[in-house]
């Protein structure tokens, strides 16, 4: 099923590749918040398959845009998601996007290992 494999790629490879790449991501916060909406038992079938495949488009290493080109590696990721999200937007709730918030303030440069 589909499904499961790309919950599967997503559930393994969504944060260390965030990690890696969070400094040239600037839509970071709609990736996580994707992410937890994926994840989120409430979130429907069809929203979380919606979400699921964007977000293995982010993790998969074949893009339509390579990654490492500078200025414009992620439009592609950015386009897939700004899609996802438009499909699904009723669904990705302020909650997911506060989680999301903290995440993302753990994980920056400099913040702190308890955080």
């Amino acid at each position: 099923m589909v499904l499961a494999g790309d919950e599967r790629v997503v559930r393994e490879r969504f944060f260390p590749k965030l990690a890696r790449v969070l400094a040239r991501v600037p839509f970071a916060e709609e990736l996580v918040a994707a992410y937890y909406c994926a994840f989120d038992g409430a979130t429907p079938l069809k929203a979380k398959g919606v979400l699921l495949a964007a977000l293995a488009y982010f993790v998969l290493p074949l893009d339509t845009i390579p990654d490492f080109v500078l200025g414009l590696g992620f439009t592609d990721d950015l386009a897939v998601l700004l899609a996802a999200f438009n499909i699904v937007r009723t669904h990705v709730t302020e909650a997911h996007r506060t989680r999301a918030r903290e995440t993302l303030s753990r994980l920056k440069p400099g913040a702190a290992a308890s955080a």
